[in-house]
C-alpha cells in the first residue's frame, strides 16, 4: 500500500538538488523526486550508478555537500519540515531519529579509533549516558547483530575486522540510539553472497522487532526482491516508476525498468545460451532544463510525442509511472504497440 504523505515517516515532494560548478555551469543530479516511507516499511531506491540515489539519501540527513542546494515542495520527517533546517536542529535528528549505514564501512569507520571509542561516542553524545553504561550497551548491540565475542571486538580497530563484521558494527551503531528511520546505502556491496544474505536477514529481523522504517539504496534487484515492500526506480535523477515490489518485478511498466530486469541472469536464459539484455546509449548529463522524456534517446518505444517533459503519473493501486507510452496503452490509445526505432 502507498503511504499518505500526511502520516508518512518520510515524505518528499518535488525534491531537487542543484550543484553550481566552478566553471559556471549548474548541475541538477536530482530532478524532482516524490517519495514516502511509512513506519515498519522498507522502500528500495534502485538505479544504476550516478542516478542520484545516494544524494537523495544524503538530503534526508542534511548532508548534501556544499555548494549543493536542496529545494523541495515538501521534505518532512514525522511531520516536521526539514527544509532550511539549521545544523543544530539536524544534530537532534541525526543518530537519535534518523541513522545511516554508509556504503563502505572500511572508509566510514575511523581507522585511528577502536570500535569501543566510536560506538560509545555516539551514545554518549546523543543519549547523554556515561562511559560504563555506553560500553555495556555497545556489547549488547554487537551481540544483537551477531558479532561473536562482542567485548573483545570492542578493543579492535576497523582493519582487524572482516567486511561482514564491519558492516555489522555499522548496523549496531545505527541502532544505538533507537532511530525511527534507517537509511542503508548499498549495505551489501563488496560482501560475499553468504554474508549478504546474513546482513539482509539481520536488517529484516531488526525491522520486525523494532518497527523501524528503512530506505534501502541499491542497484541489486535481487536484494530488492528479498527486502523491500515497495520500490522506486530512478533514472537520470528522476523516479520513473514506483509501486509494490512484487508488482514491479513481475510486470514492469516503464521501459527502463523492463531493461534492468532483462539484464539479470536467470538459469533458463543462461542454459539456452541467450545473451543478457542491455540498454543501448548513455545517460544524459545532469545539465539544462528537462525538455523531453530523459529516457527517450535510449527507449525502443520512443515516438515524437515523447519529446515533452513527462510527469510521474499515479496509476492503479500503489503504482506511479513516468512514461507516455504506458499511460497511453492503459487508456487504449494506439501508436505504441510495436517496438520502433529510437527517435533522435
Amino acid at each position: 500500500m502507498s503511504t499518505p504523505r500526511e502520516s508518512a515517516l518520510i515524505a518528499l515532494e518535488d525534491l531537487k538538488i542543484t550543484i553550481p560548478t566552478a566553471q559556471g555551469r549548474v548541475l541538477q543530479p536530482v530532478r524532482g523526486i516524490t517519495l514516502s516511507v511509512a513506519r515498519g516499511e522498507t522502500l528500495a531506491i534502485v538505479g544504476e550508478s550516478g542516478c542520484g540515489k545516494s544524494l537523495t539519501a544524503l538530503s534526508l540527513m542534511g548532508l548534501v555537500p556544499k555548494p549543493g542546494r536542496v529545494d523541495a515542495t515538501r521534505l518532512s520527517f514525522s511531520g516536521q519540515s526539514l527544509i532550511d533546517l539549521r545544523e543544530t536542529e539536524w544534530r537532534k535528528l541525526r543518530g537519535p531519529r534518523i541513522a545511516m549505514i554508509f556504503q563502505d564501512p572500511m572508509t566510514s569507520l575511523d581507522p585511528c579509533y577502536t570500535i569501543d571509542s566510536q560506538m560509545t561516542e555516539v551514545m554518549r553524545t546523543h543519549r547523554r549516558i556515561g562511559q560504563t553504561e555506553a560500553r555495556e550497551r555497545a556489547v549488547a548491540l554487537l551481540a544483537r547483530v551477531g558479532v561473536p565475542s562482542p567485548a573483545a571486538r570492542l578493543e579492535q580497530y576497523p582493519h582487524q575486522l572482516s567486511g561482514g563484521l564491519r558492516q555489522r558494527v555499522m548496523i549496531a551503531m545505527a541502532l544505538s540510539c533507537d532511530p525511527d528511520l534507517i537509511i542503508a546505502d548499498e549495505p551489501t556491496t563488496a560482501l560475499d553472497v553468504t554474508t549478504q544474505a546474513q546482513i539482509l536477514g539481520l536488517l529484516a529481523k531488526l525491522q520486525a522487532e523494532t518497527g523501524v522504517g528503512i530506505v534501502l539504496i541499491t542497484h541489486d534487484l535481487g536484494v530488492v526482491a528479498t527486502m523491500a515492500h515497495r520500490v522506486a526506480v530512478m533514472y537520470a535523477g528522476q523516479v520513473v516508476e514506483t509501486g509494490e515490489t512484487s508488482a514491479i518485478l513481475s510486470a514492469p511498466a516503464h521501459p527502463y525498468t523492463e531493461g534492468l530486469l532483462q539484464a539479470i541472469p536467470t538459469p533458463g536464459r543462461t542454459a539456452r545460451g541467450a545473451l543478457l539484455g542491455s540498454i543501448p546509449g548513455i545517460v544524459p548529463p545532469p545539465t539544462g532544463e528537462v525538455e523531453t522524456c530523459l529516457f527517450m534517446e535510449r527507449c525502443p518505444y520512443a515516438r515524437p510525442v515523447c519529446a515533452v517533459p513527462v510527469p510521474l503519473v499515479p496509476q492503479d493501486g500503489d503504482r506511479a509511472l513516468r512514461c507516455i507510452r504506458s499511460v497511453a496503452e492503459r487508456a487504449g490509445e494506439p501508436g505504441f504497440e510495436e517496438r520502433g526505432e529510437v527517435v533522435s
